[in-house]
């Protein structure tokens, strides 16, 4: 049985009144580096895109899902896009707000469930994910949950007037 609740913290679709979460997310120029976001998102731009985040992963490719505790505050958000359902891949992000939030479990516990998710339910094969190499905490999280780095990107990133590398986590699943 699949389940997107956890121990403390429960994934769920978005909402319409997810959208003042989704717009300092959006804005906030400290993540666009993670987001490759290069300019601010109206709340305009944000209310279009809740109003159609409902539509189906085989539609759309993506599904974004919000990051919740049980106290219903919106944490942060975890993506699975570039859903591919014939190779039965997808790529993986996760992103936890405030930095308060971080290092106490949450991204994993969030990450635990997509993972049982995807595998389970979209019956997926492997989901990758790009993680820049001065990215300590997001390397750790997903090696800790099982992934393999099986590649490097030279230079791909550019950022703050210098080139980092990118490097290209995997977790298959066996099962």
């Amino acid at each position: 049985m699949i389940s997107l609740s956890g121990n403390s913290i429960y994934l769920r679709a978005l909402e319409p009144e997810d959208l003042d979460f989704l717009y300092a997310l959006e804005n906030d120029e400290k993540v666009w580096e993670v987001s490759e976001t290069l300019a601010p998102y109206s709340k305009f731009i944000l209310k279009q895109y809740l109003a159609n985040s409902h539509k189906d992963i085989f539609e759309v490719k993506q599904l974004r899902l919000a990051i919740s505790n049980y106290e219903n505050k919106l944490l942060g958000l975890i993506d699975l896009f570039d859903f591919d359902p014939k190779n039965k891949r997808a790529g993986v992000g996760i992103i936890v707000l405030e930095s308060s939030n971080r290092n106490k479990g949450i991204g994993r516990e969030a990450l635990s469930l997509l993972l049982d998710y995807a595998f389970e339910h979209l019956d997926l094969h492997q989901l990758y994910a790009n993680i820049s190499e001065n990215n300590s905490p997001s390397i750790h999280l997903f090696s800790s949950l099982g992934f393999e780095k099986v590649g490097i990107k030279k230079d791909w990133n550019y950022t703050s007037g210098k080139f980092y590398n990118e490097l290209l986590y995997q977790k298959i699943n066996n099962q």
